[in-house]
């Protein structure tokens, strides 16, 4: 990924969404060309000058003010994560770095591990590809059917590439939505990590709905929320999650779900924990158990 590239792309993107009466802005005569801002339009709105604002949407930028940066947000209107991902993007754009790998985020230290098995609700450990570094029992429960797809699970490469992620998985275009605006905010917080474009690179060549949302830029954060799964062993279940960044491991993040007491999620958990620690002959799938008959979230 070519950081000038993804600075254009994003501002232009962000300038095409926003009408002019959106923005407070009266719109003269009936044959626009465009919907969204005009490039001129943005400039004002963010009180620079046409020629600037052409500069930094084509990423020929160099040292730019906080003030600078901040008129283009209001300008565009961009949200909390869209700020951090133009504040990253800008001096990305500004120098050549080659592809690296990034150091290690697969290491799990084993305060964390004892944490998850401490944990008495599905839990697990991801990095910022999405690769699943370690659970606790109720969590590989919870996400069995990514657990068996193979001995280094990612959700994101589930979502996009096994055709049962949408069984699996309601709500299912906002959790691939999700997945790669997750994604998006991730290569730009670092563009030059080889295995995240790595796994670009496969998503894109191998899923078609993969390359249309990618071409969106957008970027977003999930740090909370609810997530309701159609699981092979209890049926639908609804789950509350939060998603808790570790700051001594750059990149992981642990996500903990958790059902309010004496529900029915409460039950299909309880159900999920008694077939996880069950010897293997006894943990026979219960059909229908809490669930409807077929289904359309990732985290």
């Amino acid at each position: 990924m070519n950081p000038k590239d993804e600075l254009r792309d994003f501002l232009v993107t962000r300038r095409a969404r926003l009408t002019p009466q959106q923005a407070g802005l009266p719109v003269y005569g009936a044959n626009r060309r465009v919907a969204g801002l005009r490039r001129e339009e943005a400039a004002m709105l963010a009180g620079i000058s046409v020629e600037y604002f052409t500069k930094l949407e084509r990423g020929n930028v160099g040292s730019v003010s906080e003030s600078l940066l901040d008129g283009v947000v209001h300008a565009l209107q961009l949200d909390e994560a869209e700020r951090d991902h133009l504040y990253r993007l800008v001096p990305a754009a500004s120098t050549r770095k080659p592809a690296r790998k990034a150091p290690s985020r697969r290491r799990v230290r084993p305060t964390i591990q004892r944490m998850l098995d401490l944990l008495p609700t599905p839990a697990y450990l991801r990095n910022g590809r999405f690769d699943i570094l370690a659970a606790n029992d109720l969590g590989r429960a919870l996400y069995s059917p990514i657990f068996e797809e193979s001995d280094r699970p990612n959700t994101a490469r589930f979502v996009f590439l096994n055709p049962d992620a949408p069984e699996f998985f309601t709500h299912f275009d906002r959790i691939q939505t999700d997945a790669v605006a997750y994604l998006r905010a991730e290569a730009g917080r670092d563009p030059y990590d080889k295995d995240l474009q790595d796994l670009i690179g496969e998503l894109s060549t191998r899923s078609d709905r993969f390359r249309q949302l990618w071409a969106a830029h957008d970027v977003r954060y999930h740090r909370s929320g609810t997530k309701t799964f159609h699981h092979p062993l209890v049926g639908e279940i609804t789950l509350d999650f939060e998603a808790f960044a570790l700051p001594g491991d750059e990149g992981q993040r642990l996500n903990v779900y958790t059902a309010a007491a004496d529900s029915p999620a409460a039950d299909a958990v309880a159900l999920l924990a008694s077939w996880a620690t069950a010897p293997p002959a006894a943990a026979l799938p219960v059909s229908g158990a809490h669930g409807r008959d077929g289904a359309d979230d990732l985290q």
